[in-house]
């Protein structure tokens, strides 16, 4: 079991009366690959501030191993950090660059020099060289020791903001956005090197994005942030797949959001018919939102299909298609390898696992069609359960 490292409790931040974090509780483990993902100004960088030391919070407490560290300056936590603008020194070569903060006489702690003013310690020479060296090994920048900087590109200069950061030590590494500055492909790249670069190391990274792609590439650990509040903690997987209220759902990913009703344990009702799904605990006849991402949707011929719809725009996007369908009104995306021309009437069929069920909550109504109980589907059948003998095995096998 992973020990705890870092925890947040109840903390909360205020700019001229403005609340920019709104009674935060977070824990991060030792170790792990934690992502602050949200939009901008949900409260991501601030938290990331707190944690280092350049912002103390207006009320709460932040503890490291146990320990409040409230007041204490970020030069004296165990806690680095790498910026979006890396801030390397252009007239300094790679070498000097990641040794700068090595040079740097520290105060030597000691029982004998408590009460007393400390001496300056200074790191010899060869121990500089054979850290940087390792480090420039780590982030694969072996062999650019003498580069001066102007001659790097901007994934090398992040390379050696890493190893800077990385060379004095610290048991946590906080990155504000780092990747924001690079093209699309050289950031796919650099995020399989963070990640490889943190298992190889072995420390904590906290690391901040409005990147939900990148979150879900290479977080262990996902903290999804909105209005200074927490919204939701959880594996990339579980954030994915069972968002806990309409802006997770939205923000992560894309996703079809209908209003609905749960009748009972497993079935749900939206678009005036009764679907089977896997979700239970809700209230009878409580109002819910309903998720359906795009890729989980199964088209097949109109005559087969649970609903049917009308194509009404294709994009294509490689390795697939996002097919916008009109279903009387109320349009869907749908994500499919298969080519559907615009004006091709088409039908779905929604499984019991495609369809996610969430509580009400203050974003309802913001994200996707929210009028699925207009008289233009009263034509439809009258709301019963579709595939019957189908939903007493699908209940059995829930059981």
């Amino acid at each position: 079991m992973s020990k705890e490292l870092i925890r947040l409790v109840n903390c909360s931040m205020a700019f001229d009366d403005e609340l920019v974090l709104d009674n935060i509780n977070l824990y991060i483990n030792d170790s792990e690959f934690l992502t602050l993902l949200g939009p901008s100004g949900c409260g991501k960088t601030t938290t990331l501030r707190i944690i280092g030391g350049f912002t103390t919070p207006t009320a709460g407490e932040v503890l490291f191993d146990g320990v409040r560290i409230n007041d204490v300056p970020p030069h004296l936590r165990q806690v680095n950090t790498v910026f979006q603008r890396y801030a390397l020194f252009p007239h300094l070569n790679v070498f000097d660059n990641v040794a700068f903060g090595l040079r740097i006489p520290k105060a030597e702690e000691s029982g004998e020099t408590k009460g007393r003013k400390k001496k300056k310690v200074k790191i010899p020479e060869s121990e500089i060289k054979e850290r940087v060296m390792e480090m420039l090994e780590v982030v694969s920048l072996k062999g650019f020791e003498h580069r001066h900087i102007t001659e790097l590109s901007g994934g090398q200069q992040q390379r050696v903001a890493i190893a800077r950061a990385l060379v004095n030590r610290p048991k946590v590494l906080l990155l504000d956005e780092p990747l924001g500055a690079l093209d699309l492909r050289l950031r796919k790249d650099m995020q399989n090197e963070l990640k490889r670069i943190q298992q190889q190391m072995g420390i904590t990274f906290i690391y901040v994005t409005h990147d939900q792609e990148e979150a879900l590439a290479m977080s262990d650990t996902i903290v999804v942030m909105d209005q200074g509040k927490i919204q939701q903690i959880g594996r990339p997987e579980d954030i994915y797949n069972e968002p806990k209220n309409a802006f997770v759902a939205d923000f992560i990913g894309e996703s079809n959001i209908l209003d609905g009703i749960m009748h009972e344990d497993y079935v749900v009702e939206f678009f005036n018919r009764k679907f089977r799904c896997l979700d239970k605990g809700f209230a009878p006849m409580e109002p819910v939102d309903v998720v359906i991402r795009p890729e989980d949707i199964d088209i097949v011929p109109e005559d087969e299909g649970q609903l049917k719809g009308t194509v009404t725009a294709v994009t294509f996007k490689g390795v697939h298609y996002d097919t916008i369908v009109d279903f009387k009104g109320f349009k869907w995306l749908i994500q499919t390898t298969e080519f559907h021309p615009v004006g091709q009437t088409i039908g779905i069929v929604l499984n019991p696992d495609d369809i996610h069920i969430m509580h009400k909550s203050q974003y309802s109504g913001m994200f996707g069609d929210y009028s699925s109980y207009s008289e233009e589907y009263d034509e439809m059948d009258d709301v019963t359960l579709l595939d019957e003998e189908d939903d007493e095995e699908d209940r059995d096998h829930e059981e």
